[in-house]
């Protein structure tokens, strides 16, 4: 794929955006041969979903749309931060670098679910109100997601890379991290914490009882 210095974002009416535009393309581009988790769907549906997500939700701004768009980019496919800085404005550029979760250390070993997601949680924390609002837009997805197919009698469970109970954990973790203490947030956080609820009781009880997730 060609990277190149963009021309300004100039759009020529108020329901389009050249940026928005752009990183949909990219984003389909880089996505194309990528399909969601255990199931026939191109990847692009997510981060479009997550897009129309913050939408709902008040979230206007384009550049926190066009970082949606691009939010798995960086993590998911070989393009980097610094391909994308050729074709997007640096605050763009920050909120993808925020949003991406590191899966391999030093030496290019993949690093385990739970490294992962205990530095992700602790990077959101510090992260800006945009950056987390796209945050909660994706896990409300991701979790829709999940309930749609268990609703459908897909087998969800077996597609990820630890228990129901950790993965639900984790979503509890992140959504906390990610609200904060910002009302503006709120509507999404406890969109998300009530997907949760609906999850933990179609899961049913762990198989241990006495063990908790870490």
């Amino acid at each position: 794929m060609t990277f190149k210095q963009s021309v300004p974002d100039v759009s020529p009416d108020p329901f389009t955006s050249k940026l928005v535009e752009r990183a949909l393309r990219l984003a389909a581009r880089t996505h194309r041969d990528q399909h969601r988790k255990g199931s026939d769907l191109p990847y692009i549906t997510h981060p479009a979903a997550v897009a129309l997500i913050l939408m709902r939700a008040g979230f206007h701004d384009e550049q926190m749309l066009a970082a949606a768009l691009l939010h798995d980019v960086v993590e998911d496919t070989p393009v980097t931060l610094e391909q994308l800085a050729a074709e997007f404005p640096s605050t763009v550029i920050d909120y993808v670098s925020g949003l991406t979760e590191r899966k391999l250390d030093a030496g290019g070993t993949k690093r385990s679910w739970q490294d992962r997601k205990d530095e992700h949680l602790r990077q959101v924390e510090q992260a800006s109100v945009d950056v987390r609002a796209i945050v909660l837009a994706d896990k409300l997805h991701n979790l829709s997601s999940i309930l749609y197919d268990l609703e459908a009698g897909d087998d969800v469970w077996n597609r990820f890379g630890a228990s129901p109970e950790r993965v639900l954990w984790y979503h509890r973790q992140m959504v906390a991290r990610a609200a904060g203490n910002d009302r503006l947030l709120i509507p999404l956080a406890d969109a998300c914490r009530g997907l949760i609820s609906r999850l933990e009781l179609m899961s049913g009880p762990p198989k241990n009882p006495g063990e908790q997730p870490q």
